[in-house]
């Protein structure tokens, strides 16, 4: 998904896998290895031999290990090194992918590995409940979730926040995305944005918003002259409506939408032509099982479908300014300054991601489906 998202837009990849499956884990079975951090370290080292690490950005999500995700850390960590002589020429997106709704799709051991990376990442894009893992703080309210930002902006250093999937109890029927830029005294500029939410379960979104904020991003500071400032940031008299990371958003959750609800509109067409007489499938002892595999095939996301939405996205939907009261003060000074336009257009390593599994049992089960979101880094 993700990888074919940015080349649609004009972006050349570079992807290393993570896992090799035969399916996306929504479907609950599939075939299949995952990488080894040996393997990973290895694949690099080839691209590296051959003078093909020019990356201006690395994206990362699924790791199957620790260990895996230590050698990504590595990978990051020696792309920003390379990238250090030109500030702004290099920047690392990281999905710190570990879990959603109150679960962890990965061992425990994994939290602690993302949390020492973070310091190094330009952008994080956890979900409500990676970002609760990340800051030691629970989400239960649009101020909690504000303190989380907060906090891991002054804790981890780290530039930019975007928090996915946010499901709030005041407003059930609303999903949010909220994101923030920090100043240079690492307080927050946070933004949020509101869409209706699409009553379908859907795989490969997580994958959908990271390579499309990657892109929107990339073209929202090359529009603003930030691409030769130290992590894209904007001067501190930005205002969090105006962030590049706002406008990128706007633009992120224009595509998404449009396209989830096509493929609901499609999704819901198929199963009704699933409502006659009973096919052979449908008569067999595991009637129940085949019904849940149509029923996630019919959900699949209808990307190579909606180019269009892809490219050319409506942004009815606009971020709005969400302000502390230890922020309500006001602000000055300005952030580093720099100009220019760093790199080559392709972006750098990528993964891919998948569904979230519906259960979690026992051990056997969590190791088959702590793949939630893997693919390619």
């Amino acid at each position: 998904m993700a990888a074919f998202v940015m080349q649609t837009m004009g972006c050349d990849v570079a992807a290393l896998n993570t896992v090799q499956f035969s399916n996306h884990t929504g479907y609950k079975q599939f075939k299949g290895t995952k990488t080894s951090a040996e393997e990973i370290s290895h694949l690099y080292a080839g691209l590296k031999q051959s003078y093909l690490t020019d990356f201006d950005v690395l994206l990362t999500g699924y790791a199957p290990s620790a260990e895996a995700v230590v050698a990504i850390g590595a990978i990051a960590r020696d792309l920003k090194l390379r990238g250090s002589t030109k500030v702004g020429s290099f920047f690392w997106v990281l999905d710190p992918v570990m879990g959603d709704q109150g679960r962890l799709y990965v061992s425990e051991d994994v939290v602690p590995v993302y949390k020492n990376l973070l310091r190094d990442a330009d952008l994080i894009l956890p979900n409500q409940f990676e970002a609760e893992l990340l800051s030691e703080i629970k989400i239960t309210s649009l101020s909690t979730l504000q303190d989380a930002l907060a906090k891991l902006h002054k804790t981890y250093r780290i530039p930019h926040v975007i928090i996915t999937s946010i499901r709030l109890l005041e407003s059930p029927s609303t999903m949010s995305v909220i994101g923030s830029t920090a100043r240079t005294d690492l307080s927050p500029r946070i933004f949020k944005i509101d869409v209706p939410a699409i009553d379908c379960f859907f795989s490969g979104t997580g994958d959908m918003f990271a390579a499309l904020t990657v892109v929107r991003l990339r073209e929202a500071i090359t529009e603003v002259n930030l691409s030769g400032t130290k992590s894209w940031i904007s001067p501190d008299n930005v205002k969090a409506t105006d962030l590049p990371l706002a406008k990128a958003a706007e633009k992120v959750i224009g595509s998404m939408h449009a396209i989830l609800a096509k493929t609901k509109e499609a999704r819901d067409k198929e199963l009704e032509g699933m409502g006659g007489p009973l096919g052979v499938m449908e008569k067999e002892k595991d009637s129940e099982k085949r019904s849940g595999l149509r029923r996630t095939k019919a959900a699949e996301v209808r990307v190579v479908r909606c180019l269009e939405d892809l490219r050319s996205p409506r942004t009815d939907w606009k971020a709005e300014a969400l302000a502390r009261d230890e922020d309500l003060k006001g602000q000055s000074g300005n952030a580093t300054e720099g100009t220019g336009t760093g790199g080559r257009e392709g972006l750098g390593l990528h993964q891919d991601t998948s569904a979230k599994p519906e259960t979690n049992k026992d051990k056997a089960e969590s190791e088959q489906l702590d793949e939630d979101r893997g693919g390619r880094s």
